[in-house]
């Protein structure tokens, strides 16, 4: 194919040829478009912020349908996750998108720190807390889990300036439990401790919560040191469900 992408330098990067991505891609518009629900899809479109247009899918409804569009393909490499991914991204309806995320989710471990560039278009391009999420936490989380030295990139994500890719690098290790690198996720925290935007705000807020649940003393150990710079509602999040 000769679709192109831009990287994490703006470089344009081509979308690998993939015979299973052209077999997904060709079954999934046509499973989803038929059943698209069009009213339905206005209410989604305006619950979303009018990110981006909606096909009317409900989740459940959805899964069903990839499970469809998915029933006897091959397992995928990563040449494969990253052709269905962006050609995913390229179609403007939402739910393909979703699709794409559900795939990389699943396929993760086929993945290289050679995808961080694609992920990172991925978090950038019609972000939204509904595929930045799950992007930060399942899929750039286990890329820096499978390979360390990828910490060396989130550093540099926590200083960006597109909200959603410094937003993507508070969130990576949301799933990592024990295995937390507890250092850098509070320094991170810190870091955009004083950000005025709402959603760098929740997701201190939400990382925090989340590590409490595997270290409460070091949670509270934390916030007791950096309660001036935490806004409120972070040190009241990061407490919620362990006390003072």
């Amino acid at each position: 194919m000769g679709v192109t992408g831009s990287g994490t330098s703006g470089t344009p990067f081509e979308v690998p040829n993939s015979s299973l991505a052209d077999t997904v891609l060709e079954r999934l518009t046509a499973t989803y478009g038929a059943a698209a629900d069009p009213q339905r899809a206005v209410s989604m479109r305006a619950y979303m912020k009018d990110v981006a247009p909606f096909l009317g899918l409900t989740t459940p409804d959805r899964r069903t349908l990839s499970r469809t569009v998915l029933r006897g393909t091959a397992a995928p490499v990563e040449a494969d996750c990253t052709a269905v991914a962006l050609r995913c991204w390229a179609l403007p309806e939402r739910e393909y998108h979703y699709f794409a995320v559900d795939y990389l989710r699943r396929h993760v471990r086929q993945l290289s720190s050679g995808f961080l560039p694609v992920a990172r278009h991925l978090v950038s391009t019609v972000p939204w807390w509904d595929t930045v999420d799950a992007l930060a936490s399942h899929v750039v989380g286990g890329l820096v889990a499978a390979d360390p030295k990828l910490t060396s990139d989130m550093d540099t994500w926590i200083e960006d300036d597109d909200l959603w890719v410094a937003r993507t690098a508070l969130l990576h290790q949301l799933r990592h439990k024990e295995t937390t690198d507890t250092e850098r996720l509070f320094a991170y925290c810190v870091r955009q401790s004083g950000h005025p935007d709402f959603f760098i705000r929740k997701a201190i807020d939400w990382c925090l919560r989340e590590y409490a649940k595997t270290d409460p003393e070091a949670v509270r150990d934390f916030v007791a040191r950096q309660r001036g710079r935490l806004a409120p509602l972070s040190v009241r999040e990061a407490l919620k469900n362990i006390g003072p």
